[in-house]
């Protein structure tokens, strides 16, 4: 066996309980003694022999009823009888011999007879007797309790038989002078014997049946009884009942049983701890106590004393005295008895042992797990059938393997280690402990077998089971909990832990070590142009890619939808910007790998990755890394997609400071601090005020003006991760609060004479949002009372996921109602061709983009020439937005741009500027009247929007 499995069973010595200390024992001993010394020398004078050999056995008999009485007090009921039985037995052995020494020592008279010390020492012996009954343990069957008679009459009658042929015959035989004897002298002096033969008997049959309960204090007890027996036995004997004098060696006897009995209880007044019974050594068998054989010796012992009793009592003439017949007849009888009912029992109790030895080799042979037993060696002597079923190996091949060869060696150390453990505990506190590891098997794999392990004689039981498949099961349930199901790359739980590993672990100095968010761009436009199911195949190509790009110890993994990451472990570079530039290599490779065209569905398909970039710095957390990564990727995002973009520290005060934003937005909606103003829609042809655009602005508590495009992006994008997310609760807030009050200013515009229409941009998603009541922009216009064609909802550009049917429903119903419906952004993405055709679209609005760069750029001339000619094809007007040039003017008029909206008329304006330019009605247009340069367009005048149609008749002007 190898090292660790040679001491697989080794167990530590068990270390005993504190031992008693020996201080009572030898001051009993010596008081003892100094008695005995004392009454065998005379004491020195008659007059102090009469003294000791009367009132000192009376005060020691006293002390011995004290102590008994004051134990009954602190032991449990069930034993508190036996010691006030015990304390009336000492107390009247202390009245009998205070009598005695009454008379002798202060009446000097002889003892008469009868006497009260006579009654006094004839109560001694059945209270002793009812206390030891008490203490028995008491049969549960029939057959028990006459056990316990007979065995109680056996050794009783024993006794009896040989103490009459010794010496009580002579008590109730005729004296040879022919004199009468008082029958009350015999009958007293027959009385003291049997009682202490029934005293001795009881002491015997309770040796064989005494509770386990205080057993140092009950063996106190027994042998200060069978010392005073002795004693009363010698006292009643011919050879010492004539020449016995108080103060004499016998009373030596009866002094040390008092106070054996008043120290009885005390030897149990200190708890000792039981010692651990050591295991036996191998190879020699486990002996049984000799003290479990004496009951059943105790009967023909009992015989014996009989028989001996009878050969003593050879009578003169050839006759046999009747009481030692009797005594015999009736003892062999009971014997008989005794014995004829012991059969009987043991034929029951072998047939039950039998029923259950059959019952548990059933259970055993039939059970499907393995049940092995281990010898101290760690051989195994016994291996159930089942280990052919599990293990593949028949039971008689494994008897006489040892266990530790039997073990996975990977597994033997940890075994070794929790067998010598587990021996070592306390069986009481851990009786049994469970063990799992893997075991060889018959075709020469590895089992996963969980087993329970039990302590057998110095060994081990075994009760071993297969649980290969459900650690299987368990992997395979930890591998999908740490795994993303469609790519089996290691999820956001597992790729964290590996974060944390690489910042905590042997690598917690490396600085180099570097976490990539990767997310595709594009991906969402797959899903909805060619399925969800190619948007998988697609995440999963990206995941192979991204896996094969990585190196071996690196990990990649999916976070979510389209979002992947990559740990880049460190190589201990300590140039930062070496390994800067390596990481931005490996970064940028990545992400002209996972921009390769897909082929999904027979055709190629196009997404780009944008990629974020951070350094595991000092100190740096998991979480606040992998936050970094995540900031970087949303900015490179923001730069323009497919990119990679490397972390600052900029990045986090830039997101800490749009909270702070939104925070304040939040507050701000609800103390109203918004206010509204409008910006003048200028005619370029002869500056009439032709419409104002409603705009809100925020002032909050500092004093700061917020332009919409500050804090409108913070609505759109506060709730959501570090590069934004809609927030749509209050995004709607806040259209709802621009449109609510753009109406209503309008409508009392109007009441005061000022007939100009009010433009209000709203989004497609906001103007589709379910959480804004179906009517509520019709309930606005009839709540208000404002005309028709008085309102311009400027369609802002939207997610293309937006359903064009529903949209293209909700604008029609609002254009019946004289809702004029303006473009915004055009020339930008959204102003396709498809939304010009099918939405009613009444006015475009030229892009800002393409306005500021009309007179330096010839292209954008162009484009933006070409633009307004569609619109003035399709018979619709059109706004120039950020008009804020005298040179933007004159191009855009030349250009046939109906009408503009800039700094180069005017800026927001608030109810009383604006009110003010509106009475004034116009402003100066740079470069004078200027004539449309294409045919078609719009003359001056106010705002006319008109939709070109076969079958529609053009809205006049407002």
């Amino acid at each position: 066996m190898s090292a660790p499995g040679a001491a697989l069973l080794t167990r530590p010595p068990a270390t005993g309980g504190g031992r008693r200390g020996p201080g009572g024992q030898l001051l009993l001993a010596v008081v003892c003694g100094g008695y005995a010394v004392g009454a065998a020398l005379g004491w020195g004078s008659t007059e102090l022999a009469l003294v000791m050999g009367d009132f000192g056995l009376s005060s020691a008999g006293l002390l011995a009823a004290l102590s008994c009485f004051h134990y009954a007090r602190t032991v449990d009921r069930r034993e508190r009888p036996t010691w006030l039985m015990f304390a009336f037995s000492s107390l009247m052995g202390a009245l009998g011999n205070g009598v005695w020494g009454w008379y002798e020592v202060v009446l000097h008279q002889k003892l008469p007879f009868p006497s009260l010390a006579d009654f006094a020492f004839l109560c001694f012996a059945p209270s002793a007797i009812v206390g030891l009954l008490v203490l028995a343990k008491r049969p549960v069957t029939r057959a028990g309790w006459v056990c316990l008679a007979l065995d109680s009459w056996l050794i009783a009658g024993s006794l009896l038989t040989f103490a009459w042929s010794l010496a009580l015959a002579g008590h109730a035989r005729p004296t040879p002078s022919g004199a009468e004897v008082s029958v009350a002298r015999t009958a007293l002096s027959l009385a003291y014997p049997l009682l202490d033969i029934a005293l001795v008997s009881m002491v015997l049959v309770l040796h064989f049946r005494r509770s386990a309960a205080n057993r140092s204090a009950i063996n106190g007890a027994i042998a200060a009884l069978a010392l005073t027996v002795l004693c009363d036995a010698l006292f009643t004997s011919p050879l010492l009942n004539t020449t016995y004098r108080s103060g004499d060696i016998l009373d030596a006897g009866w002094f040390a049983g008092s106070l054996l009995f008043a120290y009885a209880p005390w030897s149990a007044r200190r708890p000792e701890a039981a010692p651990r019974p050591a295991p036996p050594r191998a190879g020699r068998p486990h002996s049984r106590p000799i003290t479990g054989s004496l009951p059943a010796l105790a009967p023909y012992l009992a015989a014996a004393v009989c028989t001996i009793g009878l050969l003593y009592n050879v009578p003169d003439g050839g006759k046999l005295n009747r009481v030692v017949i009797f005594m015999g007849c009736s003892v062999v009888l009971a014997l008989v008895v005794r014995q004829g009912i012991m059969l009987l029992d043991n034929i029951a109790l072998t047939q039950e042992l039998a029923q259950k030895e059959n019952h548990f080799r059933s259970l055993v042979q039939g059970s499907s797990d393995v049940i092995m037993i281990a010898a101290p060696t760690g051989t195994l002597r016994y291996v159930s059938p089942a280990a052919a079923g599990v293990y593949g190996r028949e039971a008689e091949e494994l008897v006489g393997t040892e266990l530790a060869a039997l073990i996975h060696p990977e597994d033997l150390g940890r075994v070794v280690h929790e067998v010598r453990r587990f021996l070592a505990a306390p069986p009481a506190e851990e009786p049994t402990t469970r063990i799992e590891c893997r075991f060889k098997s018959g075709g020469g794999e590895w089992l996963n077998v969980e087993s329970t392990v039990n302590r057998h004689q110095g060994g081990l039981i075994l009760n071993s089971r297969d649980v290969t498949e459900r650690v299987r099961l368990q992997a395979q349930l930890q591998h999908s909990a740490e795994h993303d199901p469609l790519t089996d790359l290691p999820n956001r739980a597992l790729f964290t832990r590996r974060v944390r590993q690489a910042l905590t672990g042997r690598r917690a100095g490396d600085h180099s070590t570097a976490v990539l968010f990767i997310d595709l761009d594009g991906f969402k436009a797959v899903n909805d142009t060619i399925g969800h199911q190619a948007g998988d195949e697609l995440l999963i190509e990206a995941a192979r890619r991204l896996q094969d790009a990585v190196r071996a110890g690196d990990t990649a993994a999916r976070l979510g939808g389209d979002e992947f990451a990559a740990l880049i472990l460190g190589d201990g570079s300590r140039d930062r910007s070496a390994r800067e530039y390596q990481v931005h290599e490996i970064a940028d490779r990545l992400r002209a790998t996972l921009s390769q065209p897909y082929r999904i569905a027979g055709s190629d398909v196009r997404v780009a990755a944008s990629i974020g970039v951070a350094f595991a710095d000092p100190g740096i957390t998991p979480s606040d890394l992998m936050r970094n990564a995540d900031l970087a990727m949303y900015r490179a995002k923001a730069g323009g997609k497919d990119r990679v973009e490397l972390y600052a520290p900029q990045m986090q005060a830039e997101v800490v400071r749009k909270a702070e934003l939104a925070g304040k937005l939040r507050t701000a909606l609800h103390e109203g601090e918004f206010a509204l103003l409008h910006q003048p829609v200028v005619c370029l042809a002869d500056g009439e005020v032709a419409a104002v655009a409603a705009q809100a602005r925020w002032r909050s508590a500092q004093g700061i003006l917020f332009t919409p495009s500050e804090f409108l992006r913070v609505a759109e994008h506060s709730e959501g991760g570090p590069g934004g997310g809609p927030d749509p609760s209050r995004a709607a807030e806040l259209s709802r609060w621009l449109l609510e009050e753009a109406v209503a200013e309008a409508a009392e515009r109007h009441l005061a004479g000022h007939d100009v229409p009010v433009v209000v941009r709203m989004t497609a998603q906001r103007l589709l949002d379910r959480s804004m009541p179906g009517g509520s922009v019709e309930a606005l216009l009839g709540r208000h009372g404002l005309p028709s064609g008085a309102l311009v909802l400027e369609l802002a550009a939207s997610d293309p996921r937006v359903p064009f049917d529903e949209l293209e429903r909700r604008l029609t119903a609002l254009h019946r109602l004289g809702v004029r419906i303006a473009l915004d952004g055009f020339g930008s993405g959204y102003a396709a061709i498809s939304a010009l055709r099918r939405l009613p679209v009444d006015l475009l609005k030229l892009d800002r983009g393409l306005v500021e760069g009309v007179v330096e750029s010839a292209r954008l001339h162009k484009i933006t020439a070409g633009l307004l000619r569609i619109a003035n094809d399709l018979g619709m007007q059109s706004v120039a937005d950020g008009v804020d040039l005298p040179e933007q003017v004159a191009a855009l008029r030349a250009m046939g741009c109906s009408h503009g909206q800039g700094m180069a008329f005017s800026g927001p304006l608030d109810e009383y500027r604006l009110r003010r330019a509106l009475v004034r009605g116009t402003f100066p247009v740079p470069g004078g009247t200027a004539q449309p340069a294409l045919a078609g367009g719009s003359s001056g005048g106010s705002m006319v929007i008109r939709r070109g149609s076969n079958n529609e008749t053009p809205v006049p002007p407002a």
